[in-house]
């Protein structure tokens, strides 16, 4: 028997819900948050709090993730005031909604009042390395979007995870910054028995550099080059209904393996560009051609119209590299061993997507343990418009590598 057209009608209409609504089941919810709000000492601590203005509900939007041991550590970036901390974790056994408790402690993260060089004022995203170190690059400049003010030098500041201690603080240079310089990433290269020989690669999104760190030398230099610019027909945005534009540089920066030469392949993009780049780190690290190589870096292809990412990070047991999807409201992959010398919109793929609970994913990392974890936080809302504190705004996602590439062109199989 034909079915009608009104069952053919319901039947496309089922299957478009269940594209736009039901893709997104490979990630599960792991926290999620109307508002945040902190472990504060006790009720009158948090009250005097909101009552100073120091701690407005409605002006915190956690942003960067990572994870560690039983950690879940989430960045709440001074966008504008009433931030009271910028660096914070949850335990992942913390519950649905669990409170921010500052890291390492309220006091490192208080601005109220100079001395600012050992404080953190304003930090985008960090990054947990194989020494069980974790780095945080803090802009230094605070309240942002109302009355910004830069309190300190951009700086890195290294803690030691197991016993919570500062163990370096590094303030960039002069040369490292330029007039429009915004650092909102850092990304570490590092083994765990070479710990002495780590760099750490913070992109300049604001003025289209790379900055790079040397441990051992505890010195910094900048790189330049054209493919750290931005795309200008790629920075145009349509998300959760809000359109706007960024001329966003250089930003998302993935590790591959280390090779027989001992360095890896860095693969990075602008946040504003639909392409993806690769150059060797043994180019990256060697600061007297960093910026004078400009064949050894490679244009690897396009994943795609409005395919723009922020965040990226490639799981090295599979060899799959994830990227944000912000205006696709999800999260792509893209295989570098089995698509090594091919990277086009066939080969990328669409792992995750929900127009409702992956508005604006924002950061991403995969665990030692192959797990992908995602925040997403509706960010243009909260820029452009007004957040709605009776909605879920901000939720926590993950899910293992292997379960959420399955189906998917990044499948190994």
């Amino acid at each position: 028997m034909l079915a009608t057209r009104s069952e053919l009608l319901v039947f496309a209409f089922l299957a478009v819900a269940s594209t736009v609504f039901g893709a997104n089941e490979k990630l599960k919810e792991v926290f999620r948050w109307k508002q945040m709000d902190y472990q504060f000492a006790d009720e009158a601590a948090r009250n005097a709090s909101i009552a100073s203005g120091e701690f407005k509900h409605s002006n915190n939007l956690p942003l960067g993730i990572e994870v560690w041991e039983d950690k879940v550590f989430l960045t709440v970036p001074r966008w504008k005031s009433g931030v009271v901390s910028s660096l914070n974790y949850v335990k992942k056994d913390g519950g649905e909604s669990p409170l921010l408790i500052p890291y390492p402690d309220w006091e490192t993260n208080n601005v109220s009042a100079a001395p600012y060089d050992s404080r953190i004022v304003n930090t985008f995203r960090v990054r947990a390395d194989e020494c069980d170190r974790l780095w945080v690059m803090d802009s230094g400049l605070n309240d942002i979007l109302e009355n910004p003010a830069l309190l300190s030098p951009p700086k890195i500041l290294v803690f030691d995870l197991k016993t919570d201690k500062l163990l370096r603080i590094y303030p960039l240079q002069s040369g490292d910054i330029k007039e429009d310089s915004f650092f909102a990433n850092i990304v570490v290269d590092v083994d765990k028995d070479k710990c002495d020989g780590a760099f750490a690669y913070m992109p300049d999104l604001g003025s289209y550099g790379l900055v790079v760190y040397d441990w051992a030398q505890n010195e910094t230099y900048r790189v330049k080059h054209h493919f750290f610019h931005f795309d200008p027909l790629a920075g145009n945005y349509h998300i959760g209904g809000v359109n706007f534009q960024w001329t966003d540089g250089l930003f998302g920066i993935a590790l591959g393996p280390r090779g027989d030469d001992g360095f890896r392949t860095m693969y990075f993009h602008p946040l504003s560009s639909t392409r993806e780049f690769s150059v060797s780190t043994k180019i990256i690290q060697n600061k007297t051609i960093a910026s004078d190589s400009y064949y050894q870096y490679r244009v690897l292809g396009s994943r795609g119209p409005d395919s723009q990412a922020t965040s990226s990070f490639l799981d090295l047991p599979s060899g799959v590299l994830f990227y944000t999807q912000v205006n696709k409201d999800g999260v792509g992959c893209w295989n570098s061993v089995k698509y090594a010398n091919e990277y086009s919109a066939d080969t990328n793929g669409l792992v995750s997507s929900d127009n409702q609970t992956m508005i604006f994913p924002n950061d991403l990392k995969v665990d030692r343990q192959s797990n992908l974890w995602v925040i997403t936080d509706r960010l243009p809302w909260f820029i452009y418009k007004q957040l709605d504190e009776n909605e879920i705004n901000f939720r926590v996602l993950s899910a293992p590598v292997n379960e959420v590439i399955k189906g998917t062109v990044c499948n190994n199989e």
